[in-house]
């Protein structure tokens, strides 16, 4: 088994588990994001919002690739 095999094992398990559990995931996204938006005293909302949808499609959408 190659390092490349292992790394095809390793994807197939992150997409296992963000398919159990991808609504938790998101859940940490938004929470991490909320948490960068009181730190920075909302002075980056918008910005904070733009990049929690981002990261949450970027899960999706990896979650769906063959």
């Amino acid at each position: 088994m190659g390092i490349g095999d292992k790394f095809d094992e390793l994807k197939e398990k992150a997409k296992d588990a963000l398919g159990q559990h991808g609504d938790k995931a998101e859940q940490g996204i938004d929470k991490a994001g909320g948490l960068v938006d009181d730190k920075t005293g909302g002075q980056h909302s918008e910005r904070i919002q733009q990049g929690t949808e981002k990261a949450k499609e970027g899960l999706r959408n990896f979650g769906e690739q063959p």
